[in-house]
């Protein structure tokens, strides 16, 4: 009894704190670079956010950057969000002020090239298939293995195992040795 009720309070705490972290993203153009910035939670609906923001900056660009200060979120819409960068071109910083933990991951792996000067953490996904609380509530999506989206984005599918090795409720900080060896910078 205690711990269904230990349960269903740590799943209510999970939405509600997660409603308002709904991750921010923004799209400008300057002087040929297209800037991209995503922060907070990935949430679904951030990938169409994404598109909406290239949308209106067509045209060409002698340099594309995503500027990542996230805390992660929903897997599945960070790698869509992924593939659409890794479409489009981008190259992924982190910067010196800069987090990316979680399900940001993805968002970094997608960079044709990739600079961290701030911090990367993994986080294993506290919800089946990686999703957030959120995301969770807007029903079921397709899933994509993590290992088979790393392979597509040239990064060490060891990265996921890795991710699953995380005690639940805690995150790993990567060292510059780790992101070597994940073949994220």
């Amino acid at each position: 009894m205690i711990a269904q009720f230990l349960r269903l309070t740590l799943i209510g705490t999970a939405l509600l704190t997660s409603l308002p972290a709904q991750a921010k993203v923004t799209v400008e153009a300057h002087d040929g670079l297209l800037a991209a910035k995503v922060s907070e939670e990935i949430v679904p609906g951030d990938y169409e956010a994404l598109l909406k923001g290239l949308r209106a900056h067509p045209g060409h660009f002698t340099r594309k950057i995503v500027l990542l200060d996230s805390l992660g979120g929903s897997a599945p819409e960070a790698m869509r969000m992924g593939r659409l960068l890794r479409e489009t071109g981008f190259e992924v910083l982190v910067p010196s002020d800069g987090l990316c933990q979680g399900s940001c991951i993805y968002l970094l792996a997608a960079g044709k090239k990739r600079t961290i000067k701030g911090a990367v953490a993994l986080r294993r996904p506290p919800f089946a298939n990686g999703d957030s609380a959120l995301a969770q509530t807007a029903g079921p999506r397709a899933f994509v293995s993590p290992a088979s989206y790393f392979r597509e984005m040239g990064v060490n599918t060891s990265l996921a195992e890795a991710i699953e090795q995380v005690p639940e409720g805690r995150i790993r900080l990567l060292s510059q040795s780790d992101l070597a060896h994940y073949r994220l910078q």
